[in-house]
């Protein structure tokens, strides 16, 4: 049977709104309802959104017709294995770029090996600790998003977002990233604007 439960939904005020697109969602596929359950409210608690399918049909079926920024993927499952879960992600054009961090109680070499052969990033042994596991998937979650092409404006440098609407880069980063940015200009376009000015004139000469 497959079975798939949706992270229940926080409500947002005073402005808020606008946030919840910006959160990442992280798909969990454990058989065990209550270690997934314990992820669910860590991962919330971190301010991430969450879903939790509980064999691999369903996982299938779910990113078939919803998008993830990451999965915590068990590996000894009934049926169907983490190990053939990760194989059939990493076949499929639009879930080949997910990656996939196996949670396994498997600490042998070969066993870690394996994972990261059919396609895995990342392992967390269980019992996990909770400052390892949010550590590893901030990690990958910001190199799947450094490695990802984005669509940016030939003319004037804006970054099309995940919504379809176009942002300055210093909106997008921020909105994807805690990074703030801080401004400066270069030393080549220092002298294209202000190379006339005697003020900067006096201080190439410095």
């Amino acid at each position: 049977m497959c079975v798939l439960i949706v992270a229940r939904a926080t409500l947002l005020t005073n402005g808020e709104g606008d946030m919840a697109c910006k959160k990442k969602h992280i798909l969990i596929v454990d058989d065990d309802h209550i270690n997934a359950q314990i992820l669910e409210s860590l991962l919330l608690e971190y301010g991430y959104q969450v879903s939790i399918s509980l064999d691999g049909n369903s996982a299938l079926d779910f990113l078939d017709n919803n998008n993830t920024d990451l999965i915590l993927l068990d590996i000894m499952m009934p049926g169907m294995d983490g190990y053939e879960i990760c194989k059939i992600l990493k076949s499929r054009t639009h879930t080949k770029h997910i990656p996939v961090i196996f949670l396994t109680a498997k600490t042998k070499v070969e066993n870690i090996i394996k994972g990261f052969e059919v396609g895995g990033v990342d392992y967390v042994s269980k019992p996990f600790h909770s400052e390892e596991l949010i550590a590893r998937v901030k990690t990958h979650i910001e190199i799947k998003m450094l490695r990802g092409l984005l669509p940016i404006c030939a003319s004037c440098k804006s970054i099309r977002n995940d919504e379809g609407y176009w942002q300055s880069v210093e909106e997008y980063f921020e909105s994807h990233n805690v990074t703030e940015f801080s401004h400066t200009v270069c030393d080549k376009c220092a002298e294209k604007l202000y190379g006339e000015e005697k003020w900067f004139k006096l201080r190439k000469k410095k």
